[in-house]
């Protein structure tokens, strides 16, 4: 069954939200595009590998290039240390981890 990017994106900013709760009204349009552009990249990454057009280590550097999107998107919001976006990070990528991992057929995240 394909990744569902609505529900990856959902649960990632359910994730990540405790950690910018502080600066969530700031927080909250960059981390609802980052969330959705990190679950579009998964998809794609999942279409690429039932496709046998990716490899292990060419996924494994679209999701780094991903994360630091995220890093570097949030920590231009002022007063928003690296700190609370590593949180919030890690917190998005662990609630989708099992997920994610289970329809690529090997970990990833």
């Amino acid at each position: 069954m394909p990744l569902n990017i609505a529900q990856l994106s959902k649960d990632m900013l359910a994730a990540a939200k405790p950690a910018l709760q502080n600066f969530w009204t700031d927080a909250k349009p960059y981390a609802e595009k980052e969330t959705k552009a990190f679950a579009q990249n998964l998809a794609m990454i999942e279409k690429l590998r039932l496709l046998g057009k990716i490899s292990k280590e060419a996924a494994a550097l679209h999701v780094e290039i991903q994360k630091n999107s995220f890093r570097t998107v949030l920590l231009t919001i002022e007063g928003l240390g690296i700190l609370a976006v590593e949180d919030a990070l890690n917190a998005a990528i662990g609630v989708i981890r099992t997920t994610v991992n289970k329809a690529l057929g090997w970990a990833l995240l």
